[in-house]
């Protein structure tokens, strides 16, 4: 067998390698082979026996911990079997802590030890405590806005107008012994940067990937910046589009307010803030892409998120929060929501992205509108058959002819222009079949 999350090779044995059966115990526990190389053939270690009796005492002095070491005798030679448990409780090699990742072991250091020690120890990164602040320091008009939308929601009763922020604290779990939990500072401190670096949300316009309009940053404690990103949003960086029934002027947004709320409170949820970078919203002219630094729970995938599942916030008390405030539910259906809100409002299902911590959220645009074709240079005529299309499936000549009142010479230009000015714009190339492909509602 190849070397794996739970086997290691050795050809022969250092000391050293009491780092591998550290980081087995702090993973998924596994098997050290001595006395084997890289393929797993058996090689033989000549100290076997002597080996068989050291290891153990090595193992627990150093490691604190019992593994089963076991002798195989061989044609071949002998060598060593150690079989690792994983352990609950940290596990370090003289004051470093070692973790086995795939076929590898790495030492962890700076965040990612954070993040161990606190999984270890059944803890989340939003209920460590921060002893330098007091509750006097964090801002009334948040516990106020807090307590106002719970009680619109149902989910808080009026009697906790009376409460003070200390009682409101309590009950929602964001005091522990004495001290304000980070989620506390996050939701109600007026600058919670101070405490946590890459607090806030950056929004940008731009004409491509590299290609930056203007931009805005949005700081100031998690309710805050959820009412502020979502105004900013729609006030200067989404556009409406007009109608009217009689004399009643309807604006429409490009993009269901809803769905992106929904993104939104996932994004801010769900971010690993210990990762110190702010969430990002990069806004085109055809599509919204969310990104905030992030995990999935062991195990899933983003396929997993697109089927039933189970609320599994990566910050709690933060989730806690949120849905007593009426903000979001606690029954994993954030992306059940946005695929509905973007099918009610006939844009196609939001893409979810995950590589490493990135995790991405793109709606994209319905552009298949007057205002947003006739930016791209199609006639009148042109935009109708557009239009048509996207409301019969297909256009054939004979029904543009009828469509613009024009001769089927000019009909087949007209068809034929668009085809090009599809292809060039998408940057797909051509062939004999495009004037098919069009009539074809393709």
């Amino acid at each position: 067998m190849p070397e794996s999350q739970n086997i290691e090779y050795k050809s022969v044995w250092k000391d050293e390698y009491l780092k591998w059966i550290c980081g087995f115990a702090n993973a998924q526990g596994g098997t050290l082979y001595v006395g084997k190389d890289d393929n797993g053939n058996v090689v033989g270690v000549k100290n076997a026996k002597k080996l068989l009796e050291d290891l153990p005492n090595k193992i627990t002095t150093v490691l604190g911990i019992v593994a089963a070491v076991n002798l195989h005798e061989t044609p071949e030679g002998d060598y060593i079997e150690i079989v690792v448990e994983p352990h609950p409780n940290p596990v370090n090699y003289k004051g470093e802590y070692h973790f086995r990742s795939g076929s590898t072991k790495q030492e962890l250091k700076g965040a990612a030890l954070d993040k161990f020690l606190l999984h270890k120890y059944g803890k989340k990164w939003d209920g460590v405590t921060i002893p330098t602040v007091q509750i006097s320091e964090l801002k009334q008009e948040s516990f106020d806005f807090f307590k106002k939308k719970g009680i619109e929601a149902k989910r808080l009763d009026e009697k906790c107008l009376k409460e003070s922020p200390e009682q409101l604290l309590n009950n929602l779990k964001l005091i522990e012994n004495g001290y304000l939990k980070r989620a506390a500072i996050l939701l109600f401190h007026p600058d919670p940067e101070k405490f946590v670096t890459g607090a806030y949300i950056k929004i940008g316009f731009f004409r491509s990937e590299s290609d930056l309009l203007f931009q805005d940053t949005i700081h100031g404690n998690l309710f805050e910046q959820i009412e502020k990103t979502m105004e900013l949003l729609f006030t200067k960086y989404i556009r409406a589009l007009i109608s009217y029934e009689g004399i009643s002027r309807i604006e429409t947004y490009e993009y269901p307010i809803a769905a992106l709320r929904e993104a939104l409170l996932n994004a801010i949820a769900h971010k690993d803030y210990a990762g110190c970078t702010p969430i990002q919203i990069r806004v085109y002219a055809d599509k919204i892409k969310i990104w905030n630094e992030g995990h999935l729970p062991a195990n899933w995938t983003v396929e997993s998120l697109l089927h039933e599942h189970s609320s599994r916030p990566y910050n709690p008390d933060i989730a806690n929060a949120f849905f007593r405030s009426g903000y979001v539910e606690s029954w994993g259906r954030g992306i059940e929501i946005m695929t509905e809100q973007c099918t009610l409002a006939k844009l196609p299902p939001p893409i979810i992205t995950n590589n490493g911590s990135d995790f991405w959220i793109i709606f994209r645009k319905d552009i298949y509108n007057t205002a947003d074709l006739s930016s791209l240079g199609l006639s009148d005529r042109q935009i109708k058959a557009i239009l048509y299309i996207k409301e019969k499936g297909k256009i054939t000549n004979s029904e543009y002819q009828s469509l613009n009142s024009v001769s089927k010479r000019t009909a087949t230009n007209d068809l034929s222009e668009l085809v090009y000015k599809y292809r060039l714009i998408n940057n797909i190339g051509f062939g004999a079949g495009s004037y098919y492909e069009l009539r074809n509602g393709q």
